[in-house]
Order: C-alpha cells, then structure tokens, then sequence
C-alpha cells in the first residue's frame, strides 16, 4: 500500500490520519500533518442476536454526459420550431444558460439533463457503475497522490 500524501510505500499497517476532515492512509513520516485516529481497543460484546444476512453495497452510479450535446438539443428544439427562448421558459431555466449549453459552452448538470431528456424526449446521459470506472482506470497506473500535486514544506 502507499501513502496517501507522499505516495511512498507503507511497510506494515498504515495509519489512518485525519488531514482537514478528510480521512487518509498515510505512512508514519506524512502522520505529523493531522490527528491519528485510533482503532478502538476493547473487544465488542457478542450478540446472541440471529446473524442478518449482509448485502452487498450497491455500486455507486456516474452519470456523463453524452459528447455533442449541443447539437442533440439544438436539433431536438427546432424540430418542434421553438425558439431558445421557449424552450428556456419550459424548462424554468435563463435563455443564456441554453445559448451556452448549446454552443457547448456549458455541460448541463444532471438535474438540467434529466429536465432536457424528458422534454425533448432524446438521451442526454450515460451510465457508468463506479467499479467500470475503476476498472478501466487501471493499468498499472497508481493514481495521483497529494504529494504528486502539493509540494510539502518538510523540516
């Protein structure tokens, strides 16, 4: 495992380190940065309750945006001869915000998507599950550490 921070690698357990509110695995030389959280010592009492039976964590979903966007909408809005600014008004959002969106100058949100994908009737987003994501993201690349992007003051 490596560290969090400083991305060297951990021999042994790594300690877990509250930096800012956030919650790491850092080697013992990056622990100095925050507080240490410690394991709780004492044995937890047995239940003699029947033991639930565990489900598994629902995968986390992404959701992105499909690429040309713009013109989907665009098209999707003429076809039904509205203007931009019609098609704001029915969807309670500022001409502006469609001008950009169709420009691709502005990703919709996933909120603004979903609005859009029901008027329009079009698909406006893909979906990911996270352990895809993580998946592809690997390859033998170990990810960006703090340290990767933060130079930290030692002494």
């Amino acid at each position: 495992m490596r560290c969090e921070i400083c991305g060297k690698k951990i021999v042994g357990k790594p300690l877990k380190t509250k930096i800012d509110s956030s919650v790491m695995e850092v080697c013992r030389e990056c622990s100095k940065f925050g507080k240490i959280i410690r394991e709780p010592t004492t044995p937890r009492k047995k239940s003699f309750r029947k033991p639930q039976k565990r489900s598994r964590r629902p995968m986390d979903t992404v959701y992105e945006v499909v690429e040309d966007y713009g013109r989907i909408i665009r098209t999707e809005r003429e076809k039904r001869d509205w203007s931009r600014e019609d098609l704001a008004e029915r969807i309670n959002e500022k001409v502006s915000v469609i001008n950009r969106i169709e420009s691709e100058r502005m990703e919709p949100d996933i909120k603004l998507a979903r609005k859009l994908e029901r008027l329009l009737k079009i698909k406006l987003l893909e979906k990911f599950e996270a352990d895809d994501l993580e998946k592809s993201e690997g390859g033998g690349f170990r990810g960006a550490t703090i340290g990767d992007i933060a130079r930290i003051k030692r002494g």
